[in-house]
């Protein structure tokens, strides 16, 4: 698995079970359609999306946020920054954990400042301003990755309500 195979997968679960092509995602997500295929391939073999490589295997994506996402792909806030909010920072999960310290995603054209929060993949950014779920899901995701116990079983919970 590679950070950007989370990143096509929680696309995938934006679109709540509406019809979509490879090519869609990677046009939205601005990763080029070879890695998209490479990664729904990587993602059946882990049994994370079904052998028609349209479905999502829920349970198993979420065992593996809980699990795997932060010793796979951990992470620690850096240098202050100007970006797009993300983590305890951005909805929804600023309207549950109050905090002084906002978390970004290092983007040029982000209009807060905070600690810089390495993406999975550098163009989270711009593919959470096109689709607003998706930005809650990579929100969630990220929260995962660096919160602490707190602030994971939150981000969980919402995820887990999200995906159904």
């Amino acid at each position: 698995m590679r950070p950007h195979d989370v990143v096509v997968l929680l696309k995938i679960a934006a679109k709540q079970g509406t019809s979509w092509y490879m090519k869609d995602l990677a046009y939205e997500l601005g990763i080029s359609g070879s890695e998209v295929s490479e990664s729904i391939n990587r993602s059946v073999i882990a049994g994370l999306i079904f052998g028609d490589k349209k479905r999502l295997m829920k349970s198993a994506l979420l065992d593996f946020l809980k699990s795997g996402l932060p010793y796979v792909y951990p992470q620690q806030p850096g240098s202050l920054v100007r970006g797009m909010p993300t983590a305890h920072s951005a909805a929804p999960l600023n309207k549950i954990i109050q905090s002084e310290e906002p978390y970004v995603w290092p983007y040029s054209k982000g209009t807060v400042r905070g600690q810089a929060v390495e993406p999975l993949h550098v163009n989270v950014p711009e593919a959470c301003l096109k689709d607003r779920l998706f930005y809650e899901y990579m929100v969630l995701c990220e929260a995962i990755r660096l919160g602490k116990v707190r602030e994971k079983n939150i981000a969980l919970e919402e995820l887990e309500k999200r995906l159904g």
